[in-house]
């Protein structure tokens, strides 16, 4: 059976995490504080073990939809993980279990953004998110039920590239002028040929099948001054994943997202003008480097009415995205309170306009 590595406190030998807050390992029972590199350095014997290659002396995978068994260095428990786990949790005793088989060779990671959020802010932010939502149905925020909230490191490849563009555009730019007799519409149409090439850095696409690609577009962007060198250590008391999507196909998301903001770029340049359209379009990117880095993400889930809300937050700047419900009775009386007030303020208009002619 695969090894499993567990980070221990020097002072208690009890299973240690990464505290998000102090960017520090906390132990949970002693309170001991340690330097992440210091901790490494302390069990460095330890994780060079784990580092050598023992899948195939251990335990067979399950056939079961790729499910793997592991073993808790604490209780002897045994843990199950798919493929691509590679930090979790023991269910019997609650101790962080990272799994370094998982990131060996170009599985291991180059950089990792640490948690700066803990769960309690992602709690607070779930809270916060329910103010203000006049369409809210008014019983969600006493009976939904806030269910698990996650910490995952979620595998992400950061592309540098350089893209470049040719477009042809048709435009129009009117003119409107009168005398005492007519009313005169002067429209000019041009042709507008705009190029240019821009340089992008660390342009972001999740390499995890488990999440949703849009969600995790929504909970960027990330600060990637705070990237540091990889280390297992800051996996510890979190979920992780190694990516099971490669890089190859995460590039064509960012060949589409490069593209898409240089055509945003080209297209501010012809603001001078009136209706313009695109009447040819040419793009190319070219692929400078693909860095492998595991970015924090909280997640959340809550039910109501035996429906399913997913919610998710950046777990380093807190920026917080999800899709909440919608009355429908309320969303009826705010379109029509709207349309009655466009409609009653039409009808004063139309009187003292009536009245004025």
């Amino acid at each position: 059976m695969p090894s499993v590595l567990e980070y221990k406190c020097p002072c208690c030998n009890a299973g240690i995490n990464f505290d998000s807050t102090l960017q520090r390992m906390k132990c949970p029972y002693c309170e001991t504080e340690f330097d992440a590199e210091a901790l490494r350095q302390f069990n460095a014997v330890q994780e060079e073990q784990h580092e050598e290659p023992n899948w195939e002396e251990g335990g067979a995978p399950w056939d079961d939809a790729g499910l793997q068994g592991y073993r808790c260095p604490s209780c002897a428990g045994e843990l199950i993980g798919d493929a691509t786990t590679a930090a979790t949790r023991c269910p019997y005793c609650g101790n962080p279990a990272v799994l370094p088989a998982q990131l060996r060779g170009s599985f291991r990671p180059e950089e990792v953004i640490p948690f700066k959020l803990d769960k309690q802010a992602a709690v607070a932010a779930f809270g916060e998110n329910l103010k203000g939502k006049r369409l809210l149905p008014k019983k969600f925020r006493d009976e939904n039920t806030l269910g698990e909230i996650t910490g995952v490191y979620v595998p992400f490849w950061l592309f540098d590239c350089r893209a470049g563009a040719r477009v042809n555009y048709r435009a129009t730019r009117t003119a409107t002028w009168s005398d005492k007799h007519y009313q005169y519409t002067k429209t000019d149409h041009y042709q507008l040929r705009r190029a240019g090439e821009a340089s992008f850095a660390r342009i972001p696409a999740d390499g995890s099948q488990k999440m949703d690609d849009a969600m995790m577009d929504a909970v960027e962007p990330y600060d990637y001054r705070e990237l540091r060198p990889f280390q297992m250590t800051y996996l510890s008391g979190y979920l992780a994943d190694r990516y099971d999507v490669g890089a190859q196909e995460c590039g064509k998301r960012a060949e589409r997202r490069a593209a898409a903001s240089l055509q945003s770029e080209l297209q501010g340049t012809t603001a001078g003008f009136g209706a313009c359209s695109a009447e040819s379009e040419q793009y190319w990117v070219n692929h400078a480097r693909a860095r492998y880095a595991l970015l924090p993400v909280w997640t959340l889930n809550c039910t109501w009415r035996d429906k399913l809300y997913r919610f998710a937050m950046n777990g380093q700047t807190g920026k917080f995205i999800g899709e909440l419900p919608v009355d429908k009775g309320r969303t009826a009386a705010w379109f029509f309170g709207i349309f009655g007030g466009v409609a009653a303020l039409g009808a004063v208009l139309a009187v003292l306009l009536g009245g004025v002619l």
